[in-house]
């Protein structure tokens, strides 16, 4: 049953492309949730709330003190963009309110973790900058749950070039594959720092195709250690033609997880999984964001979350997300394993 909800949640930068969706995907959950959406075009973010209904449009000044709001009152903050102020996070502590982002980089994570620190108490903040927030995490987890032990993950996405959204989209692509020369992975129970030909790993696309990738350092590789203590991990991303372009259909966008440990009985097991949505990384990204606000205040039936520092596998199902993610259009394919370690 739906948990009533007094006061909108904000969405800053809810008229971005992902932001956008992420709106239009809460309200076919939940077509009586309040929602504000956030940013500065007021002229975008009207005729967007108009379009949703039972949504109105806000005015926010990232960097200002309380965002430049007047007496407001919010339910959630969710953050579309890279706030370098963290003002938004800070806003939500103040009010007591959740906070949702998706822009924030393993390497980058400290302040925010500081912020948590020092007020331990005041808001649930989910940080879900997992790759398209939780579109790899929870299905790896669910793909995990009939090993006994697992010895090795490896997770490669592909992200068509036609693919890249919005400026916010492009602001986090240029800032977290130009800040650093290394890249996070877990290898033999050790994390390392690796660059140049360590960073690269070759793998086969949906259609057969292989592609260079290059590690990428995100917190799918904090959730997993945490969840599974895996000893070997590794996310490899790279960025040209999706299978389904290369097809001469429109861009997609394409996962590929891989698992190797034993079996309950001790024999060895290695599975290896495609995940595939044919309107790209936006629709992912936008449910996977419209869950963890479903979860945060308890729209699901079971209780809001407590004041805490969370990451998606903490708190979603992933049986439920992967269903969700099944009903809003991503296929799944049982692949072949590839050769390597």
């Amino acid at each position: 049953m739906f948990r009533r909800i007094e006061h909108p949640v904000l969405l800053i930068g809810g008229s971005g492309v992902v932001g956008e969706k992420a709106a239009r995907t809460l309200r076919r959950l939940y077509p009586e949730l309040p929602l504000a959406i956030g940013g500065r075009d007021m002229a975008k973010a009207t005729a967007i709330a108009q379009a949703l209904g039972k949504a109105e449009a806000t005015r926010v000044e990232l960097g200002k003190a309380g965002l430049g709001l007047e007496s407001q009152s919010f339910s959630a903050v969710v953050t579309f963009l890279k706030d370098d102020t963290l003002s938004s996070l800070r806003y939500a502590q103040q009010q007591g309110v959740a906070h949702l982002g998706i822009s924030t980089a393993a390497f980058e994570i400290a302040p925010e973790v500081a912020l948590h620190i020092n007020a331990p108490k005041r808001s649930a903040i989910l940080m879900m900058s997992n790759w398209l927030a939780g579109s790899a995490t929870l299905p790896l987890l669910h793909l995990v749950r009939d090993f006994a032990t697992v010895r090795s993950i490896r997770i490669a996405a592909v992200l068509d070039e036609q693919d890249m959204g919005g400026p916010a989209a492009h602001a986090d692509y240029d800032r977290q594959t130009g800040a650093v020369t290394s890249a996070l992975m877990r290898e033999s129970g050790k994390w390392l720092w690796v660059q140049g030909e360590s960073a690269r790993r070759t793998f086969t696309m949906l259609d057969g195709t292989p592609v260079t990738g290059t590690a990428f350092g995100n917190l799918d590789l904090l959730s997993m250690m945490g969840a599974t203590d895996v000893e070997s991990i590794r996310f490899d991303f790279a960025l040209g033609e999706t299978s389904s372009r290369r097809r001469g259909e429109p861009f997609s966008t394409e996962i590929l997880l891989e698992v190797s440990g034993q079996e309950r009985n001790g024999s060895p097991r290695r599975v290896r999984q495609g995940i595939v949505h044919p309107a790209g990384q936006a629709p992912l990204t936008a449910l996977g964001v419209a869950l963890g606000v479903e979860r945060l205040l308890g729209l699901d039936g079971a209780a809001p979350v407590a004041p805490g520092l969370y990451l998606p596998n903490s708190l979603l199902d992933p049986a439920y997300f992967v269903q969700r993610m099944q009903e809003f259009g991503a296929r799944f394919h049982d692949l072949e394993p590839e050769v390597g370690p």
